[in-house]
């Protein structure tokens, strides 16, 4: 039960480089992909906010048989875009027949192309375009 005193008990310095660098690898590994997973989130929130404020116009139009051609806090009461998300209807004027919408979150960039990526839907053919 009693210890040597020339025994000498830790790690060597190789083994603490070793263990260093094969985390290096793997944060090399994880950091690319976590970006990649937050740019496909923030595209998400787009989408989503996009399909919200269509269902937004539609119940709009459902109360005053016309559809808006405002923002969405100037117009359509109870919805809020996430934040960084920008939502845009196309034209200038109410339509009886449809509306077209677009949005944008300054952070959606899948192609890497450095512009953000822009979602459009059209009620007239069926929604997301």
């Amino acid at each position: 039960m009693f210890r040597s005193l020339n025994k000498k008990e830790g790690f060597t310095l190789v083994e603490l480089l070793i263990v260093v660098a094969i985390i290096g690898i793997l944060a090399a590994i994880a950091i690319p992909q976590f970006a990649a997973y937050r740019a496909k989130a923030y595209c998400s929130a787009a989408k989503s906010d996009l399909a919200n404020f269509a269902i937004s116009e539609e119940a709009y139009f459902t109360d005053y048989d016309a559809y808006t051609n405002g923002t969405t806090k100037d117009t359509v009461t109870g919805f809020n875009p996430t934040k960084n998300v920008t939502l845009t209807h196309v034209g200038n004027s109410p339509q009886i027949n449809g509306f077209t919408l677009t949005a944008t979150h300054a952070q959606c960039d899948s192609n890497n192309d450095t512009l953000p990526d822009t979602f459009t839907w059209d009620s007239t053919n069926g929604g997301m375009q």
